[in-house]
């Protein structure tokens, strides 16, 4: 994995667009903070909602989540012009999902309205129902997954659902992604600022 297991830092991880790092360091993050929340995604979690499953609480709500991960693989791709945070969150309310299934789903919703792409729409009614109902069942409270670990079950890419505010001074600030490398923030400092000033 990229980072050391949770079980030995407590941290979850979170990439913000470069664009939404001022906005970050003053506010901490907040579910519909970003400037991607209305216009990408907002209606996506929508969907999704509606296939949850009844033994999910009434408080596990995509359209309110920061979402994080409890660590990614060596070779993830993360995207470009972000900037990878680190940050501890409080067990009790926080839900782990396969994003899997939800990455499987994203880009037929998005395309469905669009011309040439409406057949979109029957894979949505079809296995995407299929999909999103199987996201719902297969997710877990953040506390029972660290019980079972699903996390590092083989195929479950788990997202974790933060239901609460993040305040700017519990952030840590990890790296800098760039089209051309990953750099940590000192050596990105040291690259293009000539020292490593805080951040």
């Amino acid at each position: 994995m990229y980072f050391p297991d949770y079980s030995r830092t407590g941290l979850v991880y979170h990439v913000v667009s470069l664009n939404d790092l001022a906005k970050v360091k003053l506010r901490g993050i907040r579910y519909d903070d970003k400037s991607t929340y209305q216009e990408k995604y907002r209606e996506f979690h929508i969907f999704l909602n509606k296939y949850r499953a009844g033994r999910v609480p009434g408080w596990v709500d995509r359209t309110k989540a920061i979402f994080a991960s409890m660590n990614f693989k060596k070779d993830h791709a993360f995207h470009s012009h972000s900037m990878l945070l680190a940050f501890r969150v409080d067990p009790a309310r926080c839900w782990v999902a396969n994003e899997n299934r939800a990455n499987q789903l994203y880009e037929p919703f998005i395309l469905k309205d669009v011309e040439g792409f409406y057949g979109a729409k029957d894979y949505l009614e079809g296995k995407g129902k299929v999909l999103a109902e199987q996201y719902w069942e297969t997710s877990l409270s953040f506390t029972d997954n660290l019980k079972l670990r699903r996390d590092k079950e083989e195929g479950y890419d788990a997202e974790v659902m933060v239901f609460h505010e993040i305040r700017p001074e519990d952030i840590q600030y990890i790296a800098i992604v760039s089209d051309h490398r990953v750099m940590t923030v000192e050596e990105w400092k040291r690259t293009f600022c000539g020292g490593p000033n805080n951040v």
